[in-house]
């Protein structure tokens, strides 16, 4: 089965919508991510592909599934994305809602399906796996 080929130029304007909806600038976002910040931007203007492991890493800075990047990338089938990212993003892209409501609606969410299999952190965004040790 052959993969679709999306265009990246769709994949860095949504990294870029889902960075201004999460009120980060590209520096706060490449900090958080651990890429540079020439990096993220040419990413976001399409200059750039990234690897799977840069959009988990932009994923998680942005607090949104990495499938969710991944179908935009074109390395998923589109009907691979999950119906809770469906939500989580209708809930990102709530321009009625400050960063802190957005926030703490998807807590509420993540509470009651639990995190997404991609997801590391727990409802609050605490690194679960570093909590336990």
């Amino acid at each position: 089965m052959a993969r679709k080929i999306v265009d990246p130029l769709d994949l860095g304007g949504f990294i870029r919508e889902q960075r201004a909806l999460a009120e980060l600038s590209v520096r706060r976002l490449a900090e958080l991510a651990g890429v540079s910040n020439p990096y993220l931007s040419q990413i976001e203007r399409g200059l750039r592909r990234p690897s799977a492991e840069i959009l988990q890493q932009i994923a998680k800075a942005l607090e949104i599934s990495s499938e969710t990047l991944y179908v935009r990338a074109g390395f998923l089938d589109p009907e691979a994305e999950a119906a809770p990212t469906d939500l989580e993003a209708a809930i990102r892209r709530a321009t009625e809602l400050s960063a802190e409501q957005r926030q703490a609606l998807l807590g509420v969410y993540r509470s009651f399906v639990g995190p997404l299999p991609s997801d590391d952190t727990d409802d609050v965004g605490i690194d679960v796996e570093s909590a336990d040790s």
